[in-house]
């Protein structure tokens, strides 16, 4: 196939937006051309567009594998992209922490608990393959000095306690080792350098990518377009697109400026459009998970969100209109963000409901403490104090808590079948710490399609574009309708480690 018919048969991503009625605005695109001819003026022998985990993970692996020049370029001033804000938690079957807890884990479980969220439509061979490699990735963020919490999490569709939470509670205390791991092996790295389009070969392949260098979010443009070689490839670890609102309520119309969202505003997607424009699959696109345990009182992923996850497994979702749960508080993220979004007045309007917990039991995890001094969460010596406050009516919510106990002393939620492991002995009882809850924009399910080799496959010719490797959210398909807390990490550095080794022996 000639390049001319490469490059011309893609503009059908441009009437993506519009098919939906949407103005695709925002951001500008980048444009793809011929590499004949080009004069360039660097040549790399690895090139990663985008530093959070996949990139990163990228950049180590392919150093670990024999590469000599590898580069990180990242459009924003700071390195870690979104990744850098998000919750830090990392999922992982038969981790020396399940060993020492005495929890039975296998990739197959963890494999059946995201199949389950996937709702039919995962891809169970991507699944086992980061579940099988999740360890290692692990192993890496110790190596680079990462440090957790001394003790694992259930996080809701896990069937078991798997997950690791960073000491600082966020992907930050990821991010930065493992930068501080690049540079200390010599991996070059750029910010403010923003990609404008790939550099295409005579058989399709790519050969290089354009970058703007000097680039400054949101502003004028006056930085030079730099036109780099790729002695080996590239790789997209660009991340998702859940800050594009235009695109997003292309897929789901309902996603308005006016939802909140918990990621970094670099989150837009243009690496991803290009690639379709080069040729990659769209998949799952209209699948964009909302995170349940996201609160209305602060911005963006905030305090409340790390806050919550760590006290769902024992804890009680109640509707303020009726006083009782309407939840099974560990169901999956789909699961759960619908029955919130369901929690409306009589007129309507939304009503966020409220996660009640035991403040002996909360104040185990650090952000409590915030939650409480910054006012999205509250304390309340009684249950009279309570309803007041949020205006539940009382004998319902005294009678639920009442019942809700019964379940905590059996072991068996009769109401909504909730996995009673992580709430053995801790009774909801005074002194209550209580936030509110209503979903938040968390993360896109859907983006270009690769295989287990991190490949990004052709729609036309059903191979793989040579040249082309992605991994992280920029990936769809992987997931299905509903990812699982704690599988993005694993998933963003198995599939960039994947990315470099498949790059290094091609």
């Amino acid at each position: 196939m000639s390049n001319v018919d490469l490059l011309g048969r893609r503009n059908f991503i441009k009437g993506m937006g519009a098919a939906a009625g949407v103005a695709m605005a925002a951001p500008a695109m980048a444009v793809s051309e011929k590499a004949d001819g080009v004069t360039w003026d660097k040549e790399v022998e690895v090139l990663i567009i985008g530093s959070g985990f996949a990139g990163l993970a990228a950049a180590i692996e392919a150093t670990r594998k024999g590469a000599k020049d590898v580069h990180i370029f990242e459009k924003m001033s700071y390195f870690g992209g979104n990744s850098a804000i998000n919750g830090g938690l990392f999922a992982a079957p038969g981790t020396p922490m399940q060993k020492k807890e005495g929890v039975k884990d296998s990739v197959d479980r963890m494999v059946a608990d995201q199949l389950a969220a996937g709702r039919g439509i995962a891809d169970e061979a991507l699944l086992r393959h980061v579940a099988e490699h999740a360890v290692e990735a692990l192993e890496m963020t110790f190596d680079a000095g990462s440090e957790y919490h001394p003790y694992l999490q259930q996080l809701g569709g896990h069937s078991v306690a798997r997950t690791y939470q960073t000491t600082v509670s966020c992907g930050a205390g990821i991010t930065q080792p493992l930068l501080k791991m690049c540079r200390k092996l010599g991996v070059n790295t750029h910010n403010r350098s923003k990609f404008e389009g790939f550099l295409v070969g005579e058989k399709g392949e790519v050969v290089g990518v354009k970058m703007r260098q000097n680039y400054h979010f949101g502003e004028d443009q006056p930085g030079e377009v730099l036109k780099i070689k790729a002695k080996r490839g590239v790789i997209m670890a660009t991340g998702g697109f859940a800050q594009n609102v235009d695109l997003r309520m292309a897929q789901d119309p309902t996603l308005t400026s006016e939802v909140g969202c918990t990621n970094a505003p670099g989150a837009t997607g243009e690496g991803m459009y290009e690639m379709f424009r080069l040729g990659a699959i769209p998949v799952h696109l209209a699948h964009i998970q909302s995170g349940p345990w996201a609160s209305p009182d602060e911005g963006g992923f905030g305090y409340v969100s790390n806050y919550s996850i760590y006290n769902f497994p024992h804890s009680m979702a109640i509707n303020r209109l009726t006083g009782k749960r309407f939840m099974d508080e560990i169901a999956d993220r789909k699961t759960r963000a619908d029955a919130e979004l369901a929690c409306r007045d009589e007129q309507g309007n939304a009503l966020p409901p409220i996660l009640i917990t035991s403040y002996k039991d909360s104040k185990k995890h650090p952000n409590t403490k915030k939650v409480i001094k910054y006012n999205v969460g509250w304390k309340f010596d009684s249950v009279e104090e309570l309803a007041k406050h949020f205006d539940v009516p009382l004998k319902p919510l005294k009678a639920q808590i009442e019942e809700y106990n019964s379940y905590v002393k059996s072991g068996e939620d009769k109401q909504f079948g909730k996995n009673m492991t992580k709430a053995a002995g801790k009774y909801i009882e005074a002194p209550f710490t209580v936030v509110r809850l209503w979903p938040k924009v968390h993360y896109c399910q859907g983006g270009v399609q690769i295989n287990t080799k991190a490949e990004v496959k052709d729609s036309f010719t059903g191979q793989s574009i040579a040249g082309l490797y992605a991994a992280g959210e920029v990936c769809g398909g992987i997931h299905g309708v509903s990812r699982l807390g704690s599988c993005s990490i694993p998933e963003c550095m198995v599939m960039g480690m994947t990315a470099a080794r498949s790059m290094m022996k091609a």
